[in-house]
């Protein structure tokens, strides 16, 4: 019978030896667990953080964290934030072909014979000081739009929603690619031991088209898994699993982990795969998350200025209003990023109905969420950004008087407050058909790259070794939105 331990030691190539000889990943495991600061960036302490990369931040980060509020299925920026006053005289009217210029078509609309321009079903109206058109679906939103920059010339290359999506997520239309929360945890550690450093939320749905989500969407992909994000429930144990069985004791617990801590180093030394250490890590992490997370989900020490701030919604566990609030407590106890998944924006079909109910769910959570972080000191040094994978055509899809909207990736609508974020503006423009960016075009890897530079990294430095070349977030694209940039 073969002996595995001799066969791995066989098998243990030039590099895989020198590695192990030279940095001790076993010992680094133990000091990580008795002391995490020992392989922090900085000691630990207030302010300080555990793990992360030497060297970054590679200059002084205007965010420490993000709060992003992916709406899952695409919102539609005509309706919503991308007023089109051109669209009074153009309502009904063909879209010309020379404005569509060839794009590709998904099977929905292809087949159409027809495209009749839409123009929003609700008006739009200035507000705050800044002026901003805001559609009177967001009647929340648009009581801070000093606060957030609306980016009107998002686009990106997906035009469907599982590619769309992951795109947003990773940098990479295909799956198998780190999440960004994945890279920012990767990059500069954590700022909390007893909380994860990514933290994921799904409000609840009952939209019938709503797209599903999947958990490789805050995956680690090729980085150790340590890195993934930890996907919260709204009920039961916050996180599966936390809690120990009937009758446990914490003593006896911590006994047990410490018994499985040896066991898992000495497996370590031997094959020297790192996952072991993650497994480490991941058990003390859980361990403290038995006393963290309880406290963390506990809204009812929330003062009633809270849910009146927030509504009523906020004391549904799932719904979005309380997973906003949730994300405020969140960011508060030192998580990295945070975010909050809302799905049911993909309307082909009755858009006037549909639409009036998803701006609802999430408009005063969302507005709630930026009044929270400033009242509190911290939205400038909090990232908050909504948005969703791309936009919707300005054409009716199918019946114009019950018409839908199909997918549209040439240009949206996202919005971004905080962190490093110039307030009160709009940036970039659409054509009067809004269809196609006229001004100031921001790509999915640009917005990416933005984002890295208000944590205070350079996206072109941010990357990790993989099959024999080096990765980042923004493969070998991006531009920083520097004119956003405060």
């Amino acid at each position: 019978m073969r002996d595995p331990i001799l066969e791995s030691r066989l098998l243990q190539n030039r590099r895989q030896f020198f590695g192990r000889s030279s940095t001790g990943i076993g010992v680094a495991a133990l000091a990580s667990l008795l002391n995490p600061g020992l392989l922090a960036g900085g000691a630990q302490g207030d302010g300080a953080r555990i793990g992360g990369l030497e060297g970054i931040p590679h200059f002084a980060p205007k965010a420490k964290r993000v709060i992003y509020l992916l709406q899952s299925g695409a919102p539609s920026q005509v309706d919503l934030l991308d007023y089109k006053p051109s669209l009074e005289k153009l309502h009904m009217t063909q879209l010309p072909a020379k404005i569509r210029d060839g794009q590709r078509l998904t099977g929905m609309t292809a087949g159409q014979k027809s495209f009749p321009l839409v123009k929003p079903p609700w008006k739009f109206r200035r507000h705050g000081k800044s002026g901003t058109w805001i559609s009177d679906l967001l009647p929340h939103m648009s009581e801070v739009v000093d606060d957030i920059c609306v980016v009107k010339s998002m686009h990106t290359e997906a035009i469907n929603h599982d590619p769309a999506v992951t795109f947003f997520q990773s940098g990479h239309q295909q799956p198998g690619r780190p999440s960004i929360g994945a890279w920012l945890s990767y990059g500069l550690g954590s700022e909390t031991e007893n909380l994860p450093s990514f933290v994921v939320l799904l409000s609840k749905n009952n939209f019938y088209q709503a797209q599903p989500l999947y958990d490789r969407l805050w995956g680690s992909g090729f980085l150790p898994s340590k890195y993934q994000g930890v996907k919260f429930r709204s009920q039961g144990d916050p996180v599966l699993y936390l809690n120990d069985p009937a009758g446990g004791e914490k003593a006896e617990r911590r006994k047990m982990l410490d018994r499985l801590a040896r066991l898992n180093r000495l497996r370590e030394k031997e094959i020297g795969d790192p996952e072991i250490t993650t497994r480490l890590a991941q058990y003390e992490m859980a361990f403290r998350m038995q006393t963290s997370v309880p406290e963390l989900a506990d809204t009812s020490n929330e003062p009633e200025s809270t849910f009146k701030l927030y509504g009523e919604e906020a004391r549904k566990p799932g719904s979005h209003a309380a997973n906003c609030l949730l994300a405020r407590r969140l960011a508060e106890r030192g998580v990295r990023f945070i975010q909050v998944f809302h799905r049911g924006w993909d309307h082909h079909s009755n858009v006037k109905k549909h639409l009036p109910t998803l701006a609802k769910e999430t408009d005063q959570g969302s507005a709630a969420l930026i009044k929270d972080l400033k009242d509190r000191g911290m939205l400038d040094e909090t990232l908050v950004i909504w948005g969703g994978e791309f936009g919707r055509t300005v054409y009716a899809q199918g019946n114009p008087n019950a018409f839908g909207r199909d997918h549209h990736p040439r240009c949206f609508s996202i919005w971004m407050a905080g962190g490093g974020i110039k307030p009160g503006m709009s940036y970039g423009e659409t054509d009067d058909y809004c269809y196609n960016v006229a001004n100031d075009p921001v790509h999915v890897h640009d917005f990416h790259a933005t984002i890295l530079r208000c944590l205070g990294i350079d996206h072109e430095r941010l990357t990790y070794r993989h099959q024999g070349r080096d990765y980042r977030l923004t493969d070998v694209h991006g531009t920083v939105a520097e004119d956003i940039l405060v």
